[in-house]
């Protein structure tokens, strides 16, 4: 069984992560979005406010499934017997510290490989820090991310304004 897993912050899911899980989920037998809960990072949403969300964008895909973690990446891939890394690259910029990533995994665990998928050109220039601070100023981030959770991204912003 191919089992890939496609890690990140997905602080908040955009529609750019959605499309690499989208065609992931095709090359893999089953696909687990790893939600990162990173202690030197201050997130918008907790992680398990940001695995809601993607359970609710990712109900129709049958393969996928979503979990949070901590550590090491390569550890969370040895524990969920993956033998993917499905990483995406929006840019040139992406690829030196991508694959500097993917090299130390694979030296890590030489059992997992990393598979890159380019993302489609419509989310290029796309990412959750883009959609956040759009949002923190009362920014239509309708394009920008799943129907689902817009009205969550508004409501935590207007909480954090009223303090």
């Amino acid at each position: 069984m191919r089992i890939g897993v496609y890690p990140g912050s997905f602080d908040p899911v955009t529609l750019g992560h959605l499309d690499i899980i989208l065609r992931a989920s095709k090359l893999v037998d089953h696909l687990i979005i790893g939600v990162l809960k990173n202690s030197s990072k201050s997130p918008l949403f907790t992680s398990e406010e940001r695995v809601k969300f993607l359970e609710q964008v990712t109900k129709e895909i049958p393969n996928v499934t979503i979990e949070a973690y901590q550590g090491l990446l390569v550890d969370f891939a040895d524990e969920k017997n993956a033998n993917v890394i499905v990483r995406g690259l929006r840019a040139i910029t992406d690829f030196e510290y991508e694959l500097q990533l993917a090299q130390t995994n694979h030296k890590m665990n030489p059992k997992v490989d990393t598979v890159f998928l380019t993302t489609s050109v419509e989310y290029a220039y796309l990412s959750s820090s883009t959609v956040r601070e759009i949002a923190s100023y009362g920014g239509k981030i309708e394009q920008f991310v799943p129907a689902c959770i817009v009205q969550s991204v508004y409501e935590k912003y207007n909480k954090l304004r009223r303090g």
